[in-house]
Parts: structure tokens; sequence; C-alpha cells
């Protein structure tokens, strides 16, 4: 009977380390897909709401000066061509 509680101890020492390397390859695996998601997420240069709408209103005020500086040039353009005009000799 003593060889039979030793083998029945192997046994149940064998399957408790068995269960111990699952269990810590179980963490190990989940801890890596954690790890890649973060990586997946914090690589995809991804922005914040607040960001975009602050660039966004920005491009919109850019937009805005540029067509206030394009109706400007193309004033002097007339004021310069009529400069031009006036001091052209007559002939």
């Amino acid at each position: 009977m003593q060889t039979e509680n030793k083998l029945f101890e192997d046994f149940s020492k064998v399957v408790t380390s068995a269960f111990g390397t699952l269990a810590g390859a179980g963490r190990e695996v989940h801890e890596d897909a954690r790890r890649r998601a973060r990586e997946f997420v914090g690589g995809a240069d991804a922005v914040e709401r607040d960001e975009f709408e602050a660039v966004k209103a920005n491009a919109a005020a850019a937009r805005e000066a540029t067509e206030l500086l394009k109706a400007e040039v193309a004033i002097l353009r007339a004021e310069i061509a009529a400069l031009n005009a006036k001091n052209a000799p007559v002939a």
C-alpha cells in the first residue's frame, strides 16, 4: 500500500506542477495580448477629439485669412494697373 500512496503522491505533484505551468502560460499569453493591444492603439496615430477640433478650427481660420489675402491682392493689383494706366505716356 505504501507504493500506491507514493504513486498517487507523485502523480498529484506532477498534475499540480502542470496546472501551475499552464496558469503561468495563460498569464503570459494574457499579458502579451494586452501589450500588443496597447502597441496597436498607441501606434495608430490617433488623436483625441479636442485636438482634432482645435486643428479643424485653425484650418478654418487659415482658409478665411487666405480668402481675405486673395481679395486684398486683387484690389492691390487693380490699383497698380490703374496707376500704370494713369502714368502711361499718351501716344
